[in-house]
């Protein structure tokens, strides 16, 4: 591929162009003065030519010097401006690799989150379909928003007959405690017919001897 393919910049390009005419106009020069016999003295003319064109020569030096210049000074700014963009390259590339390591974690914790045995999947719910129908409000909820309120229903439904069990706890004790009061009065009442039938037992003798 040519030089002016592979060139792209404009300063570059004319730097190029200025080169190839320096070129040419050294090989003009050198071609003049070639052409000239060493022995033959040197005309005004010719040495007027020389001088032009020497004139001209230092001229295309002096620009090619300037643009070689611009291009030194052009180079070190874009190694400078290569460096600081490799150094972000590297800094994002550092932050990439913290951010696939950050997602893997969180992966990893996701999947241990999922494959974690939660107390609430051994609960007795009630079937999503007959909670539903008993609560057709939640119908518009999503899974996890459903699995909370069946969560709490079962917890309300249990307070309710921890509640009732509660009562009937009470209502027992209490049935418990008549029961050994009406024991215990029994028992008195059968202390107290003895003490009667004992005290009885002298009159009944004496009716006896009546008759």
């Amino acid at each position: 591929m040519a030089v002016d393919g592979i060139v792209t910049d404009p300063s570059l390009k004319m730097a190029l162009e200025i080169s190839k005419q320096t070129r040419d106009q050294a090989s003009q020069l050198l071609e003049l003065v070639s052409n000239q016999s060493p022995s033959s003295p040197l005309s005004q003319d010719f040495q007027l030519q020389i001088s032009k064109q020497q004139k001209l020569l230092l001229t295309y030096l002096a620009q090619l010097r300037g643009y070689h210049r611009d291009a030194h000074v052009g180079a070190r700014e874009t190694k400078a401006l290569t460096a600081e963009a490799r150094q972000e390259v590297d800094r994002l590339h550092l932050q990439l690799q913290n951010l696939y390591y950050e997602q893997r974690h969180l992966q990893g914790e996701i999947a241990a989150c999922e494959s974690y045995d939660h107390k609430y999947q051994s609960l007795p719910l009630i079937p999503v379909e007959q909670f539903l129908a008993e609560n057709p409000q939640h119908a518009e909820l999503d899974e996890v928003a459903l699995t909370i309120a069946r969560i709490d229903h079962e917890h309300s439904e249990r307070l309710a007959l921890e509640e009732q069990r509660q009562g009937l706890l009470k209502k027992k004790q209490s049935l418990i405690s008549d029961n050994k009061k009406r024991k215990e009065d029994l028992a008195n009442l059968d202390k107290d017919l003895e003490k009667f039938i004992d005290a009885a037992k002298p009159i009944q003798k004496t009716f006896e001897k009546v008759v």
